[in-house]
């Protein structure tokens, strides 16, 4: 398992699902961990589960102030930031785009978009100036296949994945480690929402067919460490066979 003794590590959206799952992977592996969420009664929650070498701070990712406070508060606190998992996305609406309401349309923009740069935005300098950090975008298959009702996360998750690549591409010389992670269907709230919604052929998948939401944020911090380096400015995929041995999820 990677070490992280010594390192910081930021998370959104990490009040459930994967971003949960990597908070707690990560303090395992050593970490101190900063959560951040709109949920502040769960990152709360985790964060006294985790005990003294985790800090839950309430942000809307959204807001460019908030997600700058909280890298404030995590220099103030734990001293640096050497990791940035940006983990926090939404989905809904799952609706036609003749029939989308522009303003709940725009808020998955706000999110899945603006909230990957303001974490970027706020993280890089930081980064920069202590010597290297490592900065991972959870992607997903919907930043390259289009789907029916599914018109603001595909969108907004290539986005996201541009975004992935710019930081690289503007980062790697100055000691930035970048990449995206695509972790395919993972058993989460996510995907009931996408059951209930009756559209396209995800929906149709059985609960079976989800991974645990422990397999990506153990490949999370695979991607931390120098095991992962060949893949810099690239998006790995979980559903590879080669990367799910690589993070030790299979024999």
């Amino acid at each position: 398992m990677t070490d992280l003794s010594g390192k910081v590590a930021m998370i959104t959206g990490a009040s459930r699902g994967i971003g949960a799952a990597a908070a707690r992977v990560f303090a395992e592996a050593g970490a101190k961990v900063v959560l951040l969420a709109r949920s502040e009664d769960a990152i709360a929650g985790i964060a006294g589960e985790i005990g003294p070498d985790a800090m839950a701070v309430p942000c809307d990712i959204s807001r460019f102030w908030e997600v700058e406070a909280a890298v404030n508060a995590t220099i103030q606190t734990f001293g640096r930031l050497d990791i940035l998992i940006g983990n926090a996305g939404v989905l809904q609406p799952i609706v036609h785009l003749a029939d989308a309401d522009p303003e709940a349309w725009g808020q998955v923009i706000d999110v899945n978009i603006k909230g990957v740069f303001n974490g970027m935005r706020a993280a890089m300098p930081v980064m920069m100036a202590q010597g290297g950090g490592t900065i991972i975008t959870v992607s997903s298959g919907a930043a390259h296949n289009a789907l029916e009702g599914w018109s603001a996360y595909c969108t907004s998750k290539a986005g996201a994945a541009m975004l992935t690549k710019s930081a690289h591409l503007e980062g790697a010389a100055r000691g930035l480690r970048v990449m995206g992670l695509s972790p395919g269907t993972v058993a989460t709230q996510m995907q009931r929402d996408i059951k209930a919604s009756g559209m396209n052929p995800v929906s149709e998948l059985a609960w079976e067919d989800h991974i645990p939401p422990e397999w990506p944020a153990k490949t999370l911090l695979w991607m931390c460490g120098a095991g992962a380096d060949g893949h810099l400015g690239q998006e790995i995929s979980l559903r590879e066979e080669g990367v799910r041995r690589a993070a030790g999820l299979i024999a």
